[in-house]
């Protein structure tokens, strides 16, 4: 099968903003803003924000790693330390309650040093009240993203839009339920891997993700007067 593939993470997101331009999102006076899981996400959500005018901040998730095998994601935790297990993934592992347990401190603390790196540069955006898009490189089994729009859900968002340029069909069906709409430019039924579908899908440092945040170092008001 030939897919199609995207230049680098960068390109996709300039494709996304083509998308929801096209269905509407970005158009009203208030502009978005784009929320974006570290660290590829940021690549994507950089170039989106970028073409629709909008603010841009992350919001942290993290996988939870199986025992032995670290690719493999048993879930995720949200920055509010939230939990989402995938049942499937789980099943396929001997991971128990105490592995789980201490498998979520380890991933907050990763959350937290993010959190800290990440705030040093800008404060949180507000989310009550604002369109939300929330974006990453892909969706593999979908868990940092669902964790993270239980975050967006949870902080009062008005609308939850889902921009991603590549997902597995059935992980796109399993985050629906979270979100207003999904924008998802491929949806390939032979999907392995987020990185088959990029030309170059080089791993994104902190310092890369923290510079595309600092070039968005714009007042957390720029976009939320009016919004209660």
């Amino acid at each position: 099968m030939n897919h199609l593939f995207f230049e680098n993470r960068e390109q996709a997101g300039w494709m996304l903003v083509e998308r929801l331009r096209a269905h509407g999102v970005g158009s009203d006076a208030e502009k978005p803003l784009v929320l974006a899981i570290p660290r590829g996400g940021v690549e994507v959500g950089a170039a989106i924000a970028r073409g629709l005018g909008a603010e841009l901040d992350v919001v942290l998730s993290r996988k939870l790693r199986a025992p032995r095998q670290p690719e493999l994601a048993l879930g995720a935790v949200s920055e509010t330390g939230e939990i989402h297990l995938n049942h499937f993934a789980s099943a396929m592992t001997d991971a128990g309650d105490a592995y789980v347990a201490a498998e979520r401190a380890r991933q907050m603390g990763e959350i937290e040093r993010s959190k800290t790196m990440f705030r040093a540069i800008r404060p949180q955006a507000a989310i009550r009240g604002r369109t939300v898009i929330v974006t990453d490189d892909g969706l593999a089994t979908g868990a940092t993203m669902i964790a993270a729009l239980r975050t967006v859900q949870a902080a009062g968002a008005r609308e939850i839009v889902v921009a991603v340029p590549v997902g597995a069909p059935d992980r796109i069906d399993a985050i629906r339920p979270l979100c207003d709409r999904i924008e998802c430019l491929i949806e390939p039924t032979d999907f392995w891997a987020v990185g088959q579908f990029f030309r170059n899908f080089e791993q994104v440092s902190d310092e890369r993700a923290c510079d595309l945040l600092r070039d968005f170092g714009l007042p957390a008001t720029k976009w939320t007067r009016g919004v209660a």
